[in-house]
């Protein structure tokens, strides 16, 4: 396995940008395509998290699957009300300039996204609006209503969290918009379009628990395919590190 740490130019955002890269190693065979995990970090942290706090690169090491993990910022991987559009890089300028760069499938049953905590929502919130560029989404203790979570932050939460969550998505209503992950699980499993396998993970302990069986409930009222956990862990790196391991052998890999 190679592990990459590369810096590029970000037409989007008008500014450098940065992702790890795990690579597996091959010699002998130059027309090979990478089945490819999309990593996102959670809040506060950035694209070095995944291999700084897991032992991911083991843990993949004989999975033959390539792992790009961006970083993103604080920005909740959405196009900022005030700042960038983090979503536009996400969704459009990375899967890009990462396919130029190292030898990547673009093929929907070779690609996957997850992530933690505000990656877990980022990973769903991608995932389930192009549900054609993925076959698998996991996320782990992720923000998984954030409507709810909204609500909650505006009118009772800290000022600094209030700033936070504004800079991203200003006072609007986001119910019925990619934002809203519940209302996105509706119309992927009502559209005529593939249908991604869902992991989901979270804690007991984890103060997200609440936010992820409202999740869970609502994707049993579809037909979707969801595999969930919910076993005693906080929101903290023990707990991903485990989690990761099962989202790994659980990714649908064809090699």
């Amino acid at each position: 396995m190679a592990i990459i740490q590369c810096t590029f130019s970000s037409e989007v955002l008008s500014r450098s940008m940065s992702m790890t890269v795990i690579l597996p190693q091959s010699v002998n065979n130059e027309d090979k395509r990478y089945p490819t995990l999309y990593l996102l970090h959670g809040f506060s942290d950035d694209h070095t998290a995944w291999t700084r706090s897991t032992s991911l690169e083991r843990y993949a090491e004989h999975l033959s699957l390539a792992i790009v993990m961006p970083g993103a910022d604080n920005s909740y991987y959405s196009d900022m009300v005030h700042g960038g559009n983090y979503w536009k890089f996400i969704t459009e300028e990375l899967p890009a300039t990462a396919r130029s760069f190292f030898p990547l499938s673009d093929k929907r049953e070779d690609n996957f996204v997850a992530g933690n905590s505000m990656g877990g929502f980022g990973a769903l919130k991608w995932g389930l609006s192009h549900p054609q560029a993925f076959c698998a989404i996991a996320s782990l203790s992720g923000v998984t209503d954030m409507v709810y979570h909204l609500h909650n932050v505006r009118t009772e939460g800290p000022e600094d969290k209030r700033k936070t969550l504004s800079l991203v998505f200003g006072e609007e209503n986001i119910d019925q918009t990619s934002n809203d992950l519940l209302w996105q699980l509706e119309q992927v499993s009502k559209d005529s379009v593939p249908q991604p396998k869902l992991f989901q993970a979270c804690g007991t302990e984890d103060f997200l628990y609440e936010h992820n069986m409202r999740f869970y409930k609502k994707c049993q009222d579809t037909d979707l395919d969801l595999t969930a956990i919910f076993n005693e862990g906080d929101h903290n790196w023990e707990y991903w590190d485990e989690k990761i391991q099962e989202v790994l052998h659980w990714l649908p890999i064809q090699n």
